[in-house]
């Protein structure tokens, strides 16, 4: 689908969001070769309470986008694969050495294959929202 309508991208969103991309490379660099291999967070629960909060705000907004079939599914189910699949990746590398073999479960069993459903949600919501399933049968719906 090409966007057309200049109103809606302006010209330098390309260009920012691609050096964006190249100025993070030598960043991501930088951060492997710099940063310690042990680090302790006096935040740490917080941190992942508030993830998880993010992560069930998107959860939510899918379910409810879903239930009013908007276009807005796409969005929300997308924001919500990559939360997912953000908290796995984190969960299996954060865990301690005892909890690793059950967060790779997780990943694999919950987080991973729900956020595969988030993302075929918001690649097919368009032909999803087009589907208007009415509650009241065609003879008396009037409006």
């Amino acid at each position: 689908m090409d966007i057309t309508d200049q109103s809606v991208v302006a010209r330098w969103v390309a260009p920012v969001f691609l050096f964006c991309c190249v100025v993070l490379i030598p960043w991501t660099v930088y951060l492997g070769l710099s940063l310690p291999a042990h680090e302790v967070s006096h935040h740490y629960g917080t941190a992942w309470v508030g993830f998880d909060v993010f992560e069930l705000m998107a959860l939510g907004a899918t379910g409810y986008l879903a239930l009013r079939r908007s276009r807005y599914l796409a969005l929300a189910s997308a924001s919500a694969a990559t939360l997912l699949v953000c908290d796995a990746w984190f969960d299996v590398l954060t865990s301690p050495r005892h909890q690793v073999l059950e967060s790779i479960i997780l990943a694999v069993v919950i987080e991973l294959p729900l956020a595969a459903v988030c993302a075929w949600l918001s690649y097919h919501t368009e032909r999803l929202a087009n589907r208007r399933i009415s509650v009241v049968p065609p003879s008396l719906d009037q409006s």
